[in-house]
């Protein structure tokens, strides 16, 4: 068996992201509930109210999204862990919600182009290897006019905060891939999407975006 050291050497980003989830998979829920209400209050429920027809949430984790989509979509959900996308099939199950989850890569997802109406992807691109390559396939699989909803948090706006996730970032993508200096509108954008709603909370470590991909 290899040693920390030899795999830190040896494995791909996308393997250590699978280890590093699958690892905090039973304790994820209860260390996120406190950031859920109070950093990240009431953004599913944004995704949740804007998200329409065939769904797809990249990254879907443990399923916390599930309960704040309109009952009337269809629901797909991809995750790289295995053990998340347990969890979330338990979550699932526990709300009587029919939900497609299939254990998958967020760079190379496995739908057909123009195939879904709503990709949503809830706190995810910040630590996803490629995040520009990840939203370049969130545009494939949209038909023309699908609509991407993104929630993450981001490089704040005010310089100390900043400057403090830039000296936690040096531990936090070292040892889990996560990222805190970040910023995904400028990579939705280069993408080719048309901005509907971008907003920044909380100093501006939080992001909200509702994009569209154009017709033509």
């Amino acid at each position: 068996m290899d040693s920390p050291a030899e795999r830190q050497v040896t494995e791909t980003p996308t393997a250590k992201q699978r280890r590093v989830w699958d690892r905090y998979a039973p304790s994820y829920d209860k260390q996120i509930a406190f950031f859920e209400r109070v950093q990240f209050a009431g953004g599913r429920e944004w995704l949740g109210a804007r998200a329409r027809g065939r769904v797809l949430e990249v990254a879907i984790g443990t399923g916390r999204s599930l309960p704040y989509y309109p009952a009337d979509a269809t629901v797909v959900g991809v995750e790289l862990s295995p053990a998340m996308l347990d969890i979330a099939r338990h979550r699932a199950a526990d709300l009587g919600r029919a939900v497609d989850l299939r254990q998958g890569d967020a760079e190379q997802l496995p739908f057909a182009s123009a195939s879904l109406d709503t990709v949503v992807c809830a706190l995810s691109l910040c630590s996803i290897p490629h995040p520009g390559q990840a939203i370049d396939e969130m545009k494939r699989v949209l038909v023309p006019g699908g609509r991407l909803l993104l929630l993450d948090h981001i490089g704040s706006t005010w310089p100390p905060v900043r400057a403090a996730q830039w000296l936690l970032e040096r531990i936090t993508v070292r040892t889990a891939g996560e990222h805190f200096t970040r910023r995904q509108l400028p990579l939705v954008r280069a993408a080719g999407f048309t901005i509907v709603e971008a907003e920044r909370l909380k100093a501006g470590t939080v992001e909200r975006i509702h994009a569209v991909r154009p017709e033509s």
